[in-house]
């Protein structure tokens, strides 16, 4: 479970913390969203942070009753980058970019940042890399759950509604088998990325 251990030490030293994570990144079809909480240390005996965890281990009620809880309790910001940037710059700066988007577009500039991930770039403000921080620290959890539920939301509200016949609702844009069923059937559209389907399908000139 999450806790407040690399906060605590940080706000120790009068420290603004901001915790920062993405997800997507192993999507065919979609953006990449990273979002940017602020848990301030008056704010970190609030109830429901108990709650906080990765955000693949909660449940869809779940993770949206903490995001609302969030919104309404912490500063926060977040970022999108679409597909198509995606197959521009990679996966990886894709990332990267939309974090630092998210990073760039709080209101307070925090004096460092609780990363998921082990990958991230020279940077104005210092920073340390958690691996599986989404299940370390309450401060990234909090930026998984806001990313995911955004990101969730926007493939329902948006995507599946464009092209339906994806199911878009269904598998948020991974690569699950009824996914790549219908890759197969129907091709891809404009939200897929393109770069990622040529390394799964071998005969591309059937897909593009």
């Amino acid at each position: 479970m999450p806790s407040f251990e690399y906060e605590e030490k940080l706000w120790a030293k009068s420290k603004i913390v901001a915790g920062v994570d993405e997800v997507g990144r192993g999507c065919l079809a979609g953006p990449v969203v990273s979002a940017a909480v602020i848990i301030d240390q008056k704010s970190s005996s609030l109830e429901f942070i108990k709650e906080l965890n990765d955000s693949k281990k909660l449940s869809k009620i779940k993770r949206n009753e903490l995001e609302k809880l969030i919104s309404d309790n912490f500063e926060f910001n977040y970022s999108f980058v679409d597909n198509n940037k995606i197959d521009e710059i990679n996966i990886l700066q894709a990332s990267i970019l939309s974090m630092d988007e998210s990073i760039q577009k709080l209101k307070s500039k925090p004096d460092h940042l609780l990363i998921d991930g082990n990958r991230f770039k020279k940077y104005d403000i210092e920073y340390s890399l958690i691996i599986k921080g989404d299940s370390i620290s309450y401060s990234i959890a909090a930026a998984s759950i806001l990313a995911k539920v955004r990101r969730d939301n926007y493939l329902i509200d948006i995507m599946d509604k464009e092209y339906p016949e994806y199911e878009f609702s269904k598998h948020k844009g991974y690569a699950t088998k009824r996914h790549i069923e219908l890759l197969k059937k129907y091709g891809p559209c404009k939200y897929h990325r393109l770069t990622f389907l040529k390394k799964i399908f071998s005969n591309q000139q059937k897909m593009f």
